[in-house]
């Protein structure tokens, strides 16, 4: 299979599996509501709950919220405020570990929901990377797209900052 996913972040990924319209807006580069309540309180999150860790590690086309080191095997983390949108989550951390493979970097990964008080392993098992590789296809084609989709509300569309662009 071609990989294509140089212009695919992570963010997409995740925006993709909730909603391909919110992920046609990303990928160009259409910034949501800044000032969105619920956007400032998962960074409020992600800076009180993990203070010591090193936060935004960028690579290429990732920002990993942060990487551990634990008994020399790295763990990427992505923190999220709530496990509503846990499989996006998910395929988010399963992208980032398939990356990191391909440079030949052996990691795993871990879902944080302090909130919630929720930790889950994530590992990049045959499901997850041909996941991966199946929304990097269906991405490529929907970026390739000079409109966005149309309207399909989804339940994460009341939360979300960009609600303008689909609602005013």
């Amino acid at each position: 299979m071609k990989d294509n996913s140089s212009n695919i972040t992570g963010s997409l990924m995740n925006a993709f599996i909730i909603c391909r319209r919110k992920a046609w807006f990303l990928s160009r580069e259409i910034s949501p509501y800044q000032e969105n309540d619920l956007l400032e309180i998962g960074k409020l999150i992600g800076e009180d709950y993990f203070k010591r860790e090193k936060k935004e590690i960028l690579l290429n086309n990732m920002k990993i919220d942060f990487v551990k080191n634990e008994n020399k095997h790295l763990i990427v983390a992505e923190i999220k405020k709530s496990s509503a949108g846990a499989e996006a989550a998910k395929i988010q951390i399963a992208f980032y570990l398939y990356q990191l493979k391909k440079v030949g970097i052996e990691a795993t990964g871990e879902l944080l929901v302090p909130k919630e008080r929720k930790k889950e392993k994530i590992i990049l098992t045959e499901y997850w990377q041909s996941k991966v590789e199946e929304s990097i296809e269906e991405i490529q084609a929907l970026i390739s797209e000079s409109f966005p989709p149309f309207l399909t509300k989804v339940s994460f569309c009341k939360y979300c900052a960009y609600e303008e662009f689909c609602f005013a």
